[in-house]
């Protein structure tokens, strides 16, 4: 076989190999779920076997009791808070992020980099630290258990991710294009919502999903700062670690649950998310 044959072979078995190495790590990932969704099918006296019982009866029970069948107390309100908060935070964030960016990127102030740099290093405080700060500027104006303190966490504590990724992705818009527009005697206004926006809109698809996520995921806060009325859906899931013990079927149903509307979000927006995510990748 000629070096010229043997390349193109050999690229194939490396092609292959990747392939394999690929599929591998997806099933890594996708196993920890898929075995969550099984255990939240069976009873608890099946959950709670060691090992595990693959073979045992499927039933809905776990999902009957996270929804109240038997208490009557369901998750909705959480569920209705964590979307809330989750929602309008991810809403302001980008109503703040997108200008900001557009100032760092198409239209850099000067010492753009510092700024930059101030907004990454909110970051490095743990979120532990500033906690009991929090707590008492919120217990001295009244705003503990209000979900409307939460949107104002959240969006603060994702501002800034927002902010480098809609910079890194504005910096891709093509300067002539906002040349001409100005040109034509487009203001800004017309220039966001033409040209700004319907390009970036990968990038913005991408921004939103993440602080969506870390808004929906975060338990810290709102474990601390919520109580009863402005209860979110992970607090609501520690609700079932009692003195009584651990009802794993229950605790399984209600992570499948909870983990329901960032599954569809990602899925809904994957194909914006993966172009977001690699733009400017590739020069």
């Amino acid at each position: 076989m000629s070096a010229v044959t043997a390349a193109p072979a050999r690229r194939r078995r490396a092609g292959s190999v990747w392939g394999l190495v690929a599929w591998a790590a997806g099933l890594l990932f996708v196993l920890p779920i898929a075995w969550m969704v099984l255990t939240s099918l069976h009873s608890e006296t099946d959950a709670a076997t060691n090992p595990p019982s693959l073979g045992a009866g499927l039933t809905l029970d776990g999902y009957r009791e996270f929804f109240g069948a038997s208490t009557g107390a369901g998750p909705w309100p959480a569920l209705v808070n964590s979307l809330t908060a989750s929602v309008v935070s991810t809403l302001l964030v980008l109503a703040l992020a997108i200008p900001a960016a557009y100032a760092l990127s198409i239209r850099p102030v000067r010492k753009w980099s510092d700024v930059l740099f101030f907004f990454l290093s909110t970051k490095m405080l743990p979120a532990v630290a500033g906690l009991l700060p929090v707590y008492l500027v919120a217990q001295n104006l009244g705003l503990l258990d209000n979900i409307w303190l939460m949107v104002l966490l959240y969006t603060s504590m994702n501002l800034p991710i927002a902010v480098w990724m809609m910079r890194s992705f504005l910096a891709e818009i093509p300067v002539a294009i906002l040349e001409a527009a100005a040109i034509d005697g487009a203001g800004l206004p017309t220039v966001f919502r033409r040209i700004v926006i319907p390009v970036s809109a990968p990038g913005i698809a991408a921004t939103s999903l993440i602080c969506f996520i870390f808004s929906w995921n975060e338990m810290l806060f709102a474990r601390v700062l919520t109580g009863v009325r402005s209860v979110t859906a992970p607090v609501f899931l520690t609700s079932f670690v009692t003195s009584q013990g651990l009802f794993l079927a229950k605790v399984c149903a209600a992570a499948v649950v909870v983990s329901l509307p960032v599954l569809v979000a990602g899925f809904a927006a994957q194909d914006r998310l993966v172009q977001g995510l690699s733009l400017g990748a590739v020069k």
